[in-house]
C-alpha cells in the first residue's frame, strides 16, 4: 500500500502542489476503472482525494467537499477487504469526518459513520500509529483545553509520534503517511502549552521526515521569529 506511488502523493501534498495531485487523481481514476478489484490502487486514489481536499479547503469549499466524498467512496470498498481493512477504515474515517463539515444536513450521520470506522480500526489495531494519530487529533479538536480529555488525547498523540519513530515510512506493505504530520501536530501542541524547546524539536523532526513539508517550514520560520 506504500511505495513510489504513495511517495508521489505525499510529496505533492507536502509541497502543496495542487496541480500534481490533480494529475495523480486523474491517473489513478483511470487505473481503477481498468482494475477496480485492486484495493491498493483504490486506497491510493482515496489517499490522493484526501490530500487534494485538504489543500482545497482554505479556498474552495465545493471542490474540497467533493474530493472528501470521492475519498470516502473509494475507501468504503477498500475497508471491506481484510488485508487492507484497518488502513482503509482510518482514512475513510478522516474523509467522512471532514465531509460532515460541508454537508450540514447529513452531518450527524457522517460524524457517526466516521466515529464507527475509527472505533473499528482502533479495536483491530490499537497501536497502529495512523489510527492513534487520527484518534488523538479528534480528541484534541473536541476537548476543552486543560481538561482530562485533552490530556488523554495529548498523551495519545505522543504515543503515535513515538510509534512512528519506530516504524518505516518506506515499506511497500503498509502506508507510509503520518510520520511528518504526527511530529508537526505534536510540535504545535507543545507550542500551545508554552514548551518552545519541545515544539522546536518535533517540528525539526517533521522536517527531517519530510524536508519539503511547507506547513512544517512555516511553523519553523514562525518559531525563529519568536
Amino acid at each position: 500500500m506504500g511505495g513510489d506511488l504513495e511517495a508521489q502523493i505525499l510529496y505533492a501534498y507536502q509541497t502543496e502542489d495542487v496541480n500534481e495531485l490533480a494529475d495523480l487523481r486523474q491517473m489513478l481514476t483511470a487505473e481503477v476503472k481498468d482494475d477496480g478489484a485492486d484495493m491498493a490502487l483504490r486506497y491510493q486514489l482515496g489517499n490522493a482525494d484526501y490530500r487534494y481536499a485538504l489543500l482545497a479547503k482554505p479556498k474552495d469549499a465545493r471542490t474540497a467537499s467533493q474530493a472528501f466524498a470521492d475519498c470516502a467512496e473509494q475507501l468504503k470498498i477498500v475497508d471491506t477487504h481484510d488485508d487492507h481493512e484497518v488502513e482503509g477504515l482510518v482514512l475513510e474515517s478522516a474523509c467522512l469526518g471532514e465531509l460532515a463539515v460541508y454537508r450540514k444536513l447529513e452531518g450527524v450521520l457522517l460524524r457517526a459513520a466516521a466515529a464507527e470506522r475509527l472505533a473499528r480500526a482502533y479495536k483491530l489495531a490499537p497501536r497502529n500509529p495512523r489510527v492513534l494519530l487520527l484518534h488523538a487529533s479528534n480528541g484534541l479538536a473536541h476537548a476543552a483545553p486543560g481538561s482530562p480529555e485533552a490530556a488523554e488525547a495529548f498523551a495519545e498523540l505522543r504515543l503515535a509520534a513515538e510509534l512512528f519513530e519506530q516504524s518505516s515510512a518506506t515499506s511497500v506493505d503498509t502506508p507510509g503517511w503520518g510520520h511528518a504530520e504526527a511530529y508537526l501536530a505534536l510540535g504545535r501542541e507543545y507550542l500551545q502549552r508554552g514548551d518552545v524547546l519541545a515544539a522546536r524539536n518535533w517540528i525539526e523532526k517533521s522536517l527531517l521526515a519530510a524536508p519539503d513539508y511547507r506547513a512544517a517550514q512555516r511553523e519553523r520560520a514562525a518559531l525563529v521569529r519568536r
